[in-house]
């Protein structure tokens, strides 16, 4: 028997084991904001400890969670040695948190509930699914090594809690104390592309002051929503211009930009003298992060210069630098690819997304690591973030397959 019948006919076994275990992962709510994510790091860690797992937490202090803006982070460590340990040591990282689930459901959020070949919850995607991926890849090489199977070196699971924040107290944390630096890291993503580089991110908090007054004698005050206004107007001007630039990067197109918050006034009868703008500006791999920065604060203050009683504060809320490919990534993309097609029956491509993620932390410290998970071949297949959320489970089942057998070959 091959180490990938071996590592298949484990997964197939276990299959309705797994998807118990995404549905224990997915009923502990984990939503960011507020993020209070400990909960469901221990709930993961009592599931890993069940199956004989030493789970390393690795608890944020309180006040820089706070100073963050969440409540509670708890990331989660499993280290596994094959054969002597001197090979390479592969991380696998997904991320506990999620987004809050909105209206709209019409399954409960926290249920997992199955139907129709579809487990249905918030992060049953994105990316609790790789939780469950990730572990039974694991279980199924450590069954194989049972059963005879020479494998050599290390595997790290790594359950971080705080991509949805942009990871810095997650897999930057980790990194950041020291406490794992692997050879090569699998990110979460989906099961039909294996995802090589992504877009970054600016995202910035603007606060408008001007001054408030009664609605009757607009003349007395300074308007804070005009010159806001004239922000917006701004920033939805620029978007032609961002459309003209493109990526080299398959899958990635042009940078982007836009409003996703505004908050403002006090009553319908007075002028506002105050209104908060939250704006994102996705960055593709060839931009340089600190000029597109200057760019749109350039580009704010101009739109209000020269206006009397208006003032303007910009802070920047998160940098997200772009993944970029480093030398060894090839090692990785071939292992998935090769086992990919076999498993998925088609071609898998590497490609760009226009997203950002957590991994992105990782090639910054110099580590090649490539996303790859269960999932479907669009975000919006999935509904992730979205009402309704879901996860073909057979997706689920090959990427297990998929990553287990790409592992075995890197520690083979």
């Amino acid at each position: 028997m091959t180490i990938e019948t071996s590592l298949t006919q484990f997964i197939d076994a276990h299959h309705a084991e797994q998807i118990e275990f995404l549905r224990q992962i997915v009923r502990l709510p984990s939503d960011t904001p507020p993020g209070n994510n400990t909960p469901a790091a221990e709930k993961a860690a009592a599931l890993l400890t069940a199956k004989g797992y030493v789970v390393e937490r690795f608890v944020v202090p309180e006040a820089r969670v706070r100073d963050y803006g969440m409540q509670s982070i708890t990331n989660l460590i499993v280290r596994q040695t094959f054969g002597a340990g001197t090979g390479p040591t592969i991380a696998l990282n997904a991320h506990g948190d999620v987004v809050p689930p909105g209206d709209g459901w019409s399954f409960d959020p926290y249920g997992g509930d199955v139907k129709d070949g579809r487990m249905y919850a918030r992060g049953v995607a994105v990316s609790k699914s790789d939780i469950a991926s990730f572990t039974y890849a694991l279980e199924a090489l450590n069954a194989a090594e049972k059963a005879g199977a020479k494998l050599n070196g290390k595997v790290e699971l790594h359950f971080t809690y705080d991509e949805e924040f942009g990871g810095l107290l997650g897999p930057a944390y980790l990194l950041e104390q020291k406490v794992t630096k692997p050879d090569y890291v699998i990110g979460a993503s989906f099961s039909y592309a294996i995802v090589t580089a992504h877009n970054g991110c600016l995202q910035f908090e603007v606060t408008v002051h001007g001054t408030a007054t009664h609605g009757s004698m607009p003349e007395t005050g300074h308007d804070a929503l005009q010159a806001a206004n004239a922000i917006l107007n701004a920033i939805y001007g620029k978007l032609p211009d961002l459309g003209k630039i493109r990526s080299k990067v398959p899958g990635i197109n042009t940078p982007t930009m836009l409003v996703g918050q505004i908050v403002g006034g006090t009553n319908t009868n007075v002028v506002p003298g105050k209104v908060v703008l939250k704006m994102d500006r996705r960055m593709i791999p060839e931009e340089n992060p600190a000029e597109v920065e200057a760019q749109v604060r350039a580009m704010i203050e101009g739109a209000v210069a020269g206006r009397t009683g208006i003032r303007v504060e910009i802070k920047r809320l998160l940098l997200a630098n772009a993944l970029k490919p480093l030398p060894g990534q090839d090692k990785l993309v071939a292992a998935l690819q090769k086992h990919g097609e076999r498993v998925m029956g088609e071609p898998i491509p590497a490609i760009g997304v226009p997203l950002y993620t957590d991994a992105r932390l990782y090639g910054e410290a110099g580590i090649p690591v490539v996303l790859y998970g269960a999932g479907p071949r669009t975000v919006p297949e999935s509904n992730a973030k979205r009402a309704d959320e879901n996860l073909v489970l057979d997706d689920l089942r090959k990427a297990t397959q998929v990553v287990a057998c790409a592992v075995a070959e890197l520690l083979s």
